[in-house]
């Protein structure tokens, strides 16, 4: 008998390498896969023969099914194939819209079981040897968006740039100006910043520099999107600025963090 579900899955950052062996499983098991943009096609592999796969993805705000006809098509196509998986970048609940596919398979009847993925705004900073916390240097870290369902700057941007934690941004190069603009005025323009693009990927690219200066220094290099925004002391962990930071830890006679 046909048996519909729904299973939220998280791709991982980029490298299909990442996928954890749950969300391989159970796309081994789907018999129909829709797909998103940053969710790499490598990963469809793993597919059984026959399974439908489905690109439903999205860019940069650019979305190539609006997210009520992904909805429809969960409903649709568990409702006459059975199992649907739903193949997101990152993690699935981590700007995701996890919570509007899950509603509406809920109001269908349809059970849902959901698989995390790593998410870019961890494994971003990490692919470039930066830690989010370290002790004497950040206790907590912000994640916020940079651009809101409006395409403005998101509200959260000014309280991230009061706190003393690392700010990780994403959805944020379309307003990196003006993000940088907020730090600024709150009397950051000197703290350390990371852009990472298409992170875990062979297409990863890096650039630091500070708050005042790492707009220009992305422009400079020709970055895009997708990437992710790091502000914080634990920048200067990053492998081109480590030695600069540890030496003036030693000099100063305090132990490094």
């Amino acid at each position: 008998m046909l048996q519909p579900m729904l299973s939220l899955v998280g791709a991982g950052p980029g490298d299909p390498d990442l996928i954890t062996l749950k969300a391989i499983k159970t796309l081994r098991a789907a018999d129909v896969i829709l797909y998103d943009a940053l969710a790499c096609e490598d990963l469809l592999q793993y597919t059984r023969p026959g399974a439908l796969c489905l690109s439903v993805g999205k860019r940069a705000g650019r979305h190539a099914v609006p997210q009520d006809e992904i909805n429809r098509l969960i409903v649709h196509y568990a409702t006459t194939h059975g199992h649907v998986v739903r193949l997101k970048g990152g993690d699935p609940f981590l700007f995701g819209r996890a919570e509007e596919e899950i509603r509406a398979a809920r109001e269908a009847g349809i059970p849902v079981n959901t698989i995390p993925g790593i998410t870019s705004a961890i494994a971003a900073p990490s692919s470039q040897g930066i830690p989010l916390t370290a002790r004497g240097l950040h206790e907590s870290c912000w994640i916020t968006t940079g651009t809101t369902r409006s395409g403005t700057i998101s509200a959260d941007i000014a309280l991230a740039a009061q706190s003393t934690a690392t700010v990780v941004i994403l959805m944020g190069m379309c307003h990196i100006r003006e993000i940088m603009d907020i730090f600024r005025a709150n009397g950051k323009a000197a703290i350390p910043a990371a852009i990472i693009q298409s992170a875990t990927t062979t297409g990863e690219r890096c650039v630091t520099g500070c708050v005042n200066d790492i707009a220009d220094a992305a422009e400079a290099a020709g970055l895009g999107t997708p990437a992710v925004i790091i502000i914080g002391e634990t920048v200067r962990l990053h492998p081109s600025l480590w030695k600069e930071y540890y030496n003036l830890t030693v000099h100063t006679n305090e132990p490094p963090a």
